[in-house]
């Protein structure tokens, strides 16, 4: 029997496809969306041979094609028999320092990250009105409490917005809806990978993944993942003098 059902963007690797496999083993069916559909497809075969009786729906998405993002959504929630969670996790990490010629690269990386994910939190809180209950999840970053410096600053705007959408869906009190924000720190993935092996505190996919899921599953307000040293790195980051966090970023 399953658990509930879970809406899952960015799946094709890292993040959205791990939280896929650890969702599954949980005994959740699932619609996975990316723009790759190959990598998906091998991820589907994986989590049925290791749990046969989960349900893997699989939808190519761009999350920048608004009327596409609202289309699927629609599309597995009808084939699922409805949404429990949608996780809000396609993400770009594009970017440049303002002013150096690279426009094109951060106006990319604000379109996937923000107005992509302004779309899915649109077309997830339609089911969920509906519904008249969900549980929405935005995957912000560490990089959201502040704003960085250089190649960073549009990334981390973006998240800072991403977890704004969340609060203010909070702050609205919809019948039964819980929105949760989940800030990573560094963990392992595609994305980050020409930078991992110089990087302090970065944990593999797979454990910095199991404290996120912890963190949904709890339905928690907010979440600094894993807890250890990005809790109290995130207190201290909100609080410290911007010269500071210059130098620790």
């Amino acid at each position: 029997m399953s658990k509930g059902t879970i809406i899952i963007t960015g799946a094709s690797a890292g993040l959205g496809a791990e939280m896929a496999r650890q969702f599954a083993a949980l005994g959740y069916d699932l619609g996975l969306c990316a723009r790759r559909t190959e990598p998906m497809a091998v991820l589907r075969d994986g989590i049925a041979a290791a749990h046969p009786d989960r349900r893997v729906v699989l939808r190519a998405l761009d999350v920048t094609d608004d009327e596409a993002v609202h289309r699927v959504f629609g599309e597995i929630a009808a084939e699922l028999g409805g949404v429990d969670r949608v996780i809000v996790n396609a993400g770009l990490g594009k970017g440049a320092a303002l002013g150096t010629g690279r426009h094109d690269a951060n106006r990319q990386t604000a379109m996937t990250n923000f107005v992509g994910a302004l779309a899915q939190a649109d077309a997830a809180m339609e089911i969920f009105r509906e519904q008249e209950r969900g549980h929405l999840v935005m995957v912000s970053s560490m990089s959201a409490l502040r704003g960085m410096r250089r190649a960073m600053t549009v990334y981390s705007a973006t998240k800072a917005g991403v977890a704004a959408v969340a609060e203010g869906l909070r702050s609205e009190g919809v019948p039964g809806l819980d929105v949760s924000v989940v800030y990573p720190g560094y963990i392992r993935t595609e994305m980050n990978e020409h930078v991992a092996q110089r990087t302090r505190f970065m944990v593999d996919t797979e454990v910095g993944v199991r404290a996120m899921v912890a963190a949904i599953e709890r339905r928690r307000v907010r979440a600094y993942v894993p807890a250890w040293p990005w809790a109290p790195i995130g207190f201290l980051l909100k609080r410290l003098p911007l010269s500071v966090v210059r130098r620790l970023t």
